[in-house]
């Protein structure tokens, strides 16, 4: 059996972030072999996790991964018991990982996600453990999404409580772009990426505000129907602008002056397709 020296304990923390002296307890009871103490020490971390199952977990944050070569995203939400374990480097880079786990991933649910392997030293379970050993908190993957098939740009707020997935169809990704727009779709949450997303009750009942407004308006009197009709369509439009995306003057006016989310990304030969955006805390629909 080796004996264990302060070398192989230095080697066990800078592995694991474990305590010194859990690393060399994990050392004594393992006979000095460093596999089976980092086994040791996943087990104790779930111990850990069973501990605190009925801990309430109302802080978290978001990660999001983009690979378009592979033409795949995904974006997470991970919970914790508190803001400052939410800001640990520990817990950004757990979510980080498991959002690429995520994108790389089949899995319907979090569930089946958190029994796969990861990084082919456990599963995606054991990786929240090995976190959870050392913030010593209970933390959840509360739910993820993952996108395939198109172009795809990330932005997450630098709190992590907010984080955007866009996917457009048409040429290459314009990273700058694409995380423009996702902060954009971050700071004004717009309900609909496109005009077609909206619901046809939803434009009818804009049409009808239209409507009585121009009728109110005595500026209209006796102009033909023709005028009358594009003033509507000119109208309606700016109404929707407030609620569609593609229509949405872009957040960053200073960097894309007098230029619709739409038109910046027709100019980078991409279209809008949809969006993802986690709040930590929101109700999933």
């Amino acid at each position: 059996m080796p004996a264990v020296t302060p070398l192989m304990v230095k080697q066990l923390r800078d592995r694991t972030d474990q305590p010194m002296g859990l690393c060399k307890q994990a050392l004594d009871e393992n006979g000095g072999e460093m596999e089976k103490a980092i086994d040791w020490l996943r087990e104790r971390s779930k111990g850990v996790t069973a501990k605190r199952e009925g801990n309430e977990t109302a802080e978290g944050r978001v990660g999001a991964f983009v690979d378009n070569a592979a033409k795949v995203a995904a974006i997470v939400e991970m919970r914790c018991e508190s803001a400052p374990s939410a800001k640990s480097d520990q817990f950004i880079a757990l979510a980080n990982d498991l959002a690429k786990a995520a994108a790389a991933s089949k899995a319907a649910d979090a569930p089946a996600l958190l029994v796969e392997p990861l990084g082919g030293t456990g599963t995606v379970q054991d990786r929240i453990n090995d976190v959870v050993g050392v913030i010593r908190e209970k933390m959840v993957l509360h739910r993820f999404q993952r996108l395939e098939g198109g172009v795809y740009g990330a932005y997450v707020h630098h709190d992590g409580t907010v984080g955007v997935l866009i996917e457009c169809k048409g040429g290459a990704a314009n990273d700058e772009l694409l995380r423009d727009v996702a902060a954009h779709i971050a700071a004004l949450n717009p309900p609909y990426a496109i005009t077609t997303d909206v619901p046809s009750d939803v434009v009818e009942k804009e049409k009808g505000l239209v409507k009585a407004d121009m009728d109110a308006d005595p500026k209209n009197n006796g102009k033909p129907a023709n005028i009358l009709e594009k003033i509507a369509e000119g109208k309606l439009r700016t109404r929707l602008s407030e609620i569609v995306l593609s229509e949405q003057p872009m957040a960053n006016a200073g960097k894309y002056p007098n230029t619709s989310v739409g038109a910046a990304l027709k100019k980078a030969g991409l279209e809008p397709v949809r969006f993802v955006r986690f709040k930590v805390g929101a109700v999933a629909l």
